[in-house]
This record gives C-alpha cells, structure tokens and sequence, in this order.
C-alpha cells in the first residue's frame, strides 16, 4: 500500500517517544506534531532530522484503512493496546 498524500494520521495519532524539531520530547498519542502542514504533509520528510521511528514507518491497510478518518481510529486503536 502506498501511503495517502495529506493523510496525516500517522503523525497525529500515535504517540511518538524520540525528540522531533520542536518537540524534543516527542509527542502524545492525539498530539498534532508541529512538524505537519495545514496540508498535512510532513515538512521534514526525507530530511536526516526526521526521526527514524517515523521514517520506518510504512502505510499497511492494517494500520491506515481506506480512509484518513479510519487511520486515526485504527491507529488509535493500535496506540491504546500497545501502550505501556
């Protein structure tokens, strides 16, 4: 699967532990990280300061549905049953 250009979700629903420019603590799961456009594109995608659990990261219809909407709920979903 290929990821959804303006998705988004996955930089909005999980909670992110490594240091992100501007949010050297991470982020919250629920969290908007201030690294995404209003068009909800990464600005730091492909640049080395992007953190390397976000880009390992791939778009699997497990994890991101059909829709935006659905990513937010499963990944959501993932973030609560795997948090510690």
């Amino acid at each position: 699967m290929r990821c959804r250009e303006g998705c988004g979700a996955c930089c909005i629903a999980p909670s992110i532990s490594s240091p992100i420019p501007g949010m050297p603590n991470g982020k919250a799961a629920g969290e908007r990280c201030v690294q995404l456009s209003t068009d909800n594109l990464c600005s730091i995608f492909g640049k080395p300061e992007r953190p390397a659990v976000c880009s390992a990261f791939e778009a699997d219809i497990e994890v991101c549905g059909n829709s935006s909407d659905e990513a937010i709920k499963l990944l959501g979903w993932w973030e609560q049953m795997t948090a510690a």
